[in-house]
């Protein structure tokens, strides 16, 4: 005879995991923004930016964006020893570049 499923824990369970992985995403959201440096910008300008990048189709800036992006996580991976100092001094050029290439030609 096959054991009978409790449906009702396992779906609380499930819901329960899914409060803690969208708590987690949205700390690391926060953490990018800060190890970036894109927590000196202003409110308005960061959520311009981020929409600015949602809304483009154009293909060849979101690679580019997207292998600058891949390149900030590799070299913090290889000083993630280091100081967070060095992390933010990397990261504060990218944010300046990021706008220019959204707003105006691909990188």
């Amino acid at each position: 005879m096959r054991k009978v499923r409790d449906y009702d824990t396992e779906l609380k369970a499930l819901e329960s995991r899914a409060k803690v992985i969208k708590a987690r995403r949205i700390e690391q959201l926060g953490q990018l923004v800060t190890t970036t440096g894109a927590d000196e910008l202003d409110m308005e300008t960061l959520a311009g930016v981020l929409l600015d990048a949602v809304a483009s189709k154009d293909a060849e800036a979101k690679e580019a964006w997207r292998a600058k992006g891949a390149a900030f996580f590799q070299r913090r991976g290889r000083k993630g020893s280091r100081t967070a100092g060095c992390n933010s001094d990397g990261g504060n050029a990218q944010p300046g570049a990021d706008p220019a290439s959204g707003s105006g030609a691909p990188s």
